[in-house]
């Protein structure tokens, strides 16, 4: 069984920056590609971002060139830095792990304040 925590959240004022952590349990990690995604009051979940286990990213127009994902395996932990943040980011972030099965965070609260 994989557990996802993740770590980070917070109030952040426009035009600032927050770093989001996803620490994993388990050993498969180095496998998998890691996604973060978010969810913000009355809307669906969305992609925020993808790193495959070989290092490949892809980010939604959305947040390209403001948030960077990025990993370390021995770690077994997922980041994303997120910078020139809007109040449109404020959501609730979530971890997921990719594969047959998926594994998902609880979650992180991030409030970007105009």
């Amino acid at each position: 069984q994989v557990q996802l925590v993740e770590s980070g959240g917070g109030l952040v004022q426009a035009g600032g920056s927050l770093r989001l952590s996803c620490a994993a349990s388990g050993s498969i990690f180095s496998t998998k590609t890691m996604g973060w995604y978010r969810q913000a009051p009355g809307k669906q979940r969305e992609l925020v971002a993808l790193i495959t286990s070989t290092g490949s990213t892809n980010y939604p127009d959305s947040v390209k060139g403001r948030f960077t994902i990025s990993r370390d395996n021995a770690k077994r932990t997922v980041y994303l830095q997120m910078n020139s943040m809007r109040p449109e980011d404020t959501a609730v972030y979530y971890c997921k792990m990719g594969g047959y099965t998926e594994y998902w965070g609880k979650g992180t609260l991030v409030t970007v304040s105009s």
